[in-house]
């Protein structure tokens, strides 16, 4: 990988990932597949179309025009005064205020009404998008340009559902939970729903052709929509320090953990998931038995996968027997929720794949596993991309699942080991192996009590452990990694002097990552960090260490950037920690996992 070709977009915009994303368009076009995805087109495009109905019933349900006189009403060239400050709020104002005004109800609405109108102005014109682009499935398609137009699908899908799901937190329509409303659920979700239109972005951003023109033109002002969406509510709804996510409500420390064998826990996951979490293997009772020699309910991980009942909320437990499963598509889809995948442990049961951009298709889609289904956990098992330093960009595991832990598991691979890519994740007792940004990815996710491993990477290769892509200072996004240590591998550490590590780079404009009482092995750069593309980003980026150990983490020649900072405030520490970073609506006191919920060790 030659960092010469490092070419991050203007400031303020959306900055490119060709380290990520620099795959070649192939030269023979493939015919989309029958059957499977015909079916799966129509019923995407025919939930496009209720969700549009619905979003337009309930804005008018939610904000009530107030009077039957603006039925009538022409369009003001000036916006009224609620808009006018409502608008100011965000980073895209004339995008919202025209499309405020053009939503029913907005004349007469107040502050607290464009907030509902906002939602579901924005579910509109993202089920829109899904329809007219799940319409242009029959184009020709070669196969990069298929994997990246996939993905957008997909992501679009996802990203309805969390506005839905938005929209049923804050008001009551029907499929919503009406007064179960968190404020920090609703920010994750859209959050989320921004960084989906920005994958689906990245993964045209290396080709070119009349796909990738009318992509782009249905998915026009989309992001900023989103954007602008998310922007209302966080001021609406509470302050940010620094775009570090604060509580609304000081609750006692002790309110927000569970203890179990003396380890304190925060309010994550239920009781009886923390009690799965700490139960040995033996008394585990599985729903599904995986396994290759065939002594279990089915022989492949597929299979079991499959089996899973969708939107269930009772949680399904797959254990898969030690063994090495190389299969092509693994992955827990949305309406997988609730799925526990138990192994022999780490070595032991390895879920293995070796796809990289090299085969024509996006980071995205290389994954050995992936899961977006929320409630997933993963215990003693080892994700694995054999790809190798030289196919570049190759996952070993993607997590876009809300409320996911990963448990006592190795992530194993070379560039883009981890994908992190959204919504909130705990990881605890895991080992990650990888090179050039190999924990990557916009979600919120504390990292505790694991051992990060840099290897030798390819000639004239730095590694960076991290490449946070945060694009907007309102998502509660970013990686923290506490109480964790820093090694090099023994081929690296034989010839360490060859090779630089460093902490992390800035993938996106609003890049957040912090280091917090971990330990730091002498193959860390005495800078750090380092620069994705000259200035980019080193005055927006939020850097942070604080009381870190080791010969690497001495900070006396760390950058100077506006960015970075030494962290030396507890209350600024604190807001990176599981109980405030990841916490939000109690998911987490259930699993078994022991963790900490503050920064004391």
């Amino acid at each position: 990988m030659d960092y010469g070709r490092l070419q991050p977009s203007e400031p303020g915009g959306s900055s490119r990932r060709p380290l990520h994303e620099q795959d070649h368009v192939a030269s023979a076009p493939s015919v989309p597949s029958k059957g499977k995805r015909d079916k799966k087109l129509i019923f995407i495009s025919a939930l496009a179309l209720v969700l549009i109905i619905l979003s337009l019933v309930a804005g008018i349900l939610v904000v009530g025009l107030k009077s039957r006189a603006g039925s009538g009403t022409k369009i003001p060239h000036k916006p009224t005064q609620a808009i006018s400050r409502t608008c100011s709020k965000t980073l895209y104002p004339t995008i919202c205020v025209n499309s405020l005004l053009n939503f029913p109800g907005s004349l007469t609405a107040s502050e607290q009404d464009l907030v509902h109108i906002s939602f579901n102005m924005t579910l509109q014109q993202l089920s829109k998008a899904l329809y007219s682009t799940s319409g242009i499935s029959y184009l020709q398609m070669d196969t990069r340009v298929r994997s990246a137009f996939d993905a957008c699908l997909e992501l679009l899908d996802d990203s309805v559902d969390a506005l839905t799901r938005s929209l049923g937190s804050i008001v009551q329509i029907p499929g919503g939970n009406g007064n179960a409303y968190a404020r920090e659920d609703v920010v994750t979700w859209l959050s989320a729903a921004l960084t989906n239109q920005d994958t689906c972005t990245d993964g045209f951003s290396d080709v070119d052709g009349a796909v990738k023109d009318q992509v782009a033109d249905k998915l026009k002002d989309i992001s900023e929509l989103v954007s602008n969406c998310l922007a209302i509510f966080a001021a609406t709804n509470g302050g940010d320090f620094s775009g570090i996510p604060i509580q609304n409500r000081r609750r006692l420390l002790e309110n927000d953990i569970s203890a179990e064998n003396g380890d304190k826990l925060p309010r994550w996951l239920s009781r009886k998931d923390r009690r799965l979490l700490a139960l040995p293997l033996s008394d585990i009772h599985a729903d599904i038995i995986v396994s290759k020699s065939g002594n279990g309910t089915v022989k492949t991980i597929a299979e079991a996968i499959k089996k899973v009942p969708e939107n269930s909320e009772r949680r399904t437990i797959i254990y898969v027997r030690a063994g090495r499963y190389e299969e092509s598509v693994l992955k827990v889809g949305r309406k997988k929720k609730n799925v526990m995948l138990i192994g022999d442990g780490k070595g032991k049961t390895v879920i293995s794949g070796s796809k990289s951009v090299q085969d024509k298709m996006t980071t995205f889609h290389t994954a050995s596993f992936a899961a977006t289904g929320s409630g997933f956990i993963a215990r003693d098992m080892t994700f694995e991309n054999s790809a190798g330093p030289g196919k570049h960009q190759a996952v070993a595991l993607r997590i876009g699942a809300d409320h996911a832990v990963v448990y006592r598991c190795n992530i194993i691979g070379y560039q883009d080991s981890l994908y992190v890519h959204s919504n909130r994740q705990f990881f605890r007792e895991s080992d990650i192996y990888g090179t050039v940004d190999f924990i990557f990815g916009n979600a919120a996710v504390v990292l505790q009590n694991c051992s990060i491993y840099a290897r030798q990477p390819m000639a004239n290769q730095k590694n960076t452990i991290t490449a946070q892509n945060r694009k907007d200072p309102f998502q509660n996004t970013g990686i923290s990694i506490h109480a964790c240590r820093l090694y090099a591998t023994p081929d690296l550490e034989a010839s360490k002097g060859s090779f630089e590590t460093y902490l992390g780079r800035p993938w996106k404009l609003y890049s957040r990552v912090v280091y917090m009482l971990t330990y730091m092995g002498d193959h860390i750069n005495p800078k750090g960090w380092l620069e994705w593309n000259s200035t980019f980003a080193l005055d927006t980026l939020y850097y942070g260490e604080y009381m870190n150990s080791g010969p690497g983490a001495a900070v006396g020649q760390r950058v100077n950037w506006p960015g970075y900072r030494v962290i030396t405030s507890t209350v600024e520490a604190n807001k990176f920690t599981v109980a405030q970073f990841i916490s939000g609506s109690s998911w987490l006191p259930s699993t078994g996992v022991a963790f900490l919920a503050g920064l004391s060790t």
